[in-house]
């Protein structure tokens, strides 16, 4: 062929003389050639099973290579982990933990171990104050990677792993797919070593909860773990305490962090140096973060009233924020005020520590306004505060009003006061709010049992049933009043009161509490009245007995006189005048069921203008109980049959002006009893 012939011309020497026959010769010397695709592989060498060593071992086997390699060793045997190795039953899984704290462990005395963990894997590995240095720690963390001993691995209090410790412990945390906590502390990360640790933490790492917490983290190493962090999404904790972090460059990386990263739930800052600056940078990296951060503790980082004002711009901004811990910081009683606007607006705070902040009564009072407004905050820590008589009486007013705060931290003993006197009304007011947490944790037990027998049930025909159209119908004349005179407009009344969407802590009792109460009310406060002035969704379309009665619409609140205003004599004459007044009126489904005064004004109390028609006669009897709260009689809150007999003599306020409308007759005289009902008792609430 043509490859054959050039070859030869190729080889030839510069001297022609060789004959043709010696060139072919050369030429097929050079010819290449392959085995069959089968004689490729002539042979292969798998990798060593780490696990070869573990099927169907037993204690006995692990204790005696454990021995073997501490004699071979020439190593002190460890009597703690003798003891531990023979009280383990279950080798074939994970045991909950090897314990070594403690022990030295030097370099020989880490290689002994190897036969224990080429045999057992475990949860958790302790090797606490274990006195490793670079070459015991590199052989501890090589062997931890390769045999994937550990899900949580302790190596604080370790001061002398060194560079090439801290570069082993970088590759076991990049390769270890099961490593999910780390605790470091107390262990010096440093410029040299902390290159490592980034690295791993950036490309690839399976940590979910990092402590560093007193390992010389201030500047350099700092920054390399913010910018490596900035990219990490599997990270939920980060505890950097004791750190010595500044107001300034640290602060700003941390700040820096919190804008890119939104996986991170837990930042630990507390005995740091943030200071007010240093608040600045971590509000602004709060403000950028949509989800994200969920606990943020700044205890002792010396936070003043200026910090506070920077926090109570953004608290309004953050939605995942639930934790807040600012205890021993000189914030005082005007950083309180510059946060308590930032709180009431913020809607997603569940637990706030104010321990320690140098708050007297002035301050207490700040907290109770923002303790009123609040609809979910769970847990208050105020200990170690001057708060005295006035502060303790604010705090138990605003606990009547709240029906959301389980605990509420203040000391135990009273505070000295001048008139002695005073010591035992701390005492009672102490009690007072006690019990009012104690009667809030009650109520938010059974709402929760009441949810979750709704859910298990499925009976929400019971809640979304419609009424006919005339109803409707006439149920939405008054809900255009009720948003012309300031009421609340009725659309989603069940939940008017719930402050978002979706809530994933314990906060969520009381805004399901509001919807699980619907089917049947219970004794007590309403979880969503949070003030005296705050209207609270009746819940209209929640009573079973909506079906036979006409009830108005919800949102009304205690404003039961504006909502009820005659506006226009078409709108109230259009039906005829027997039909149900325009007073307050208590379905007969609510009578069978005591309703406690607290809920009389919000729930058990609704209204029916004089376009609705009327509900069908019921034949219970009325119900005897105490006066509601505006004057009305419980008896005249039935229905009314077609024609009323004439009643009693009227009396004063409002009460005699429900009597003569139950006995009017003609409909010019309800119109003008109407519009004197209106205007009189509705400006007292208004």
């Amino acid at each position: 062929d043509g490859d054959a012939e050039e070859a030869p011309a190729e080889a030839q020497s510069p001297s022609a003389a060789s004959p043709p026959a010696d060139g072919r010769l050369k030429a097929a010397a050079k010819r290449v050639t392959f085995p069959s695709d089968e004689d490729i592989v002539s042979g292969a060498v798998e990798p060593k099973d780490p696990w070869r060593h573990a099927q169907n071992v037993t204690v006995d086997e692990v204790i005696s290579a454990y021995k073997q390699a501490c004699q071979k060793l020439n190593c002190r045997q460890i009597p703690k982990l003798l003891r531990q190795l023979q009280e383990f039953t279950d080798l074939g899984h994970r045991i909950d933990c090897l314990d070594l704290k403690g022990e030295k462990l030097d370099y020989r005395a880490c290689e002994a171990l190897e036969e224990v963990f080429k045999r057992l894997q475990f949860k958790v590995v302790d090797l606490e104050q274990t006195n490793l240095d670079e070459d015991g720690a590199s052989a501890l963390f090589d062997m931890i990677e390769y045999y994937e001993s550990a899900t949580h691995l302790n190596i604080s209090f370790n001061k002398h792993i060194g560079t090439r410790g801290w570069q082993a412990a970088a590759h076991m945390m990049r390769k270890t797919s099961c490593l999910q906590y780390l605790d470091a502390r107390n262990t010096p990360l440093l410029d040299h070593s902390a290159p490592f640790v980034a690295r791993a933490l950036r490309i690839r790492s399976s940590l979910a909860v990092l402590h560093l917490e007193n390992a010389s983290l201030s500047g350099r190493p700092l920054m390399l773990l913010a910018t490596a962090l900035k990219m990490n999404m599997n990270l939920r904790e980060l505890y950097l305490a004791d750190n010595k972090l500044n107001g300034l460059q640290d602060s700003a990386q941390l700040g820096n962090l919190l804008k890119f990263n939104c996986s991170l739930q837990i930042l630990d800052l507390r005995n740091n140096h943030v200071l007010d600056s240093g608040l600045a940078y971590i509000c602004e990296g709060l403000k950028e973060q949509r989800k994200g951060l969920v606990t943020l503790v700044l205890w002792n980082n010396q936070l003043t009233h200026t910090g506070m004002a920077f926090l109570g711009m953004t608290l309004p901004h953050t939605q995942s924020l639930e934790t807040l811990n600012l205890g021993h910081n000189p914030v005082g009683n005007e950083g309180v005020r510059n946060l308590k606007n930032g709180l009431i607006g913020n809607r997603s705070v569940l637990r706030l520590g104010l321990a320690s902040t140098k708050l007297t009564c002035e301050g207490a009072v700040a907290v109770a306004e923002f303790i009123a407004e609040s609809p979910r905050l769970l847990r208050l820590d105020l200990r170690e505060n001057e708060i005295k008589t006035g502060g303790l009486m604010a705090l138990s007013l605003a606990l009547k009003v709240n029906h959301s705060l389980l605990r509420l931290d203040l000391d135990r003993e009273p505070k000295k006061e001048a008139v002695k006197s005073f010591i035992e009304t701390q005492k009672a007011l102490l009690a007072e709010i006690q019990n009012g947490c104690k009667r809030n944790f009650v109520l938010a037990r059974e709402q929760e049992e009441k949810e979750q027998r709704l859910q298990l049930s499925a009976s929400m025909p019971e809640i979304t049933v419609t009424e006919p159209q005339p109803d409707e119908e006439s149920g939405d004349q008054p809900a255009a009043e009720a948003q012309e005179n300031g009421a609340p407009a009725p659309g989603p009344s069940l939940d008017s009161d719930s402050d978002s969407d979706s809530e994933g802590d314990d906060g969520e009792e009381e805004e399901d509490g509001d919807k699980a109460a619907a089917p049947r009310p219970t004794p007590g406060p309403p979880m969503d009245s949070l003030g005296p002035g705050d209207p609270s969704p009746p819940g209209s379309p929640s009573s079973p007995a909506e079906q036979r009665v006409s009830v108005s619409s919800p949102g009304r609140g205690h404003k039961v006189f504006v909502v009820t205003r005659v506006e226009s004599p078409p709108e109230s004459t259009e039906p005829p005048a027997p039909a149900s007044p325009a007073c307050p009126s208590t379905p007969p489904a609510l009578s069978p069921t005591p309703t406690s005064p607290a809920l009389l004004p919000a729930e058990a109390i609704s209204t029916r203008d004089a376009g609705s028609p009327e509900p069908h006669p019921q034949p219970e009897p009325p119900q005897a109980g105490p006066p509601l709260p505006n004057g009305l009689k419980p008896e005249f809150a039935l229905a009314l049959p077609p024609e009323p007999p004439p009643g009693p003599e009227a009396k004063a306020g409002s009460c005699g002006l429900e009597h003569e409308l139950s006995c009017s007759k003609n409909e010019k005289e309800l119109e003008e009893l109407l519009l004197e009902a209106s205007q009189e008792p509705g400006q007292e609430i208004l």
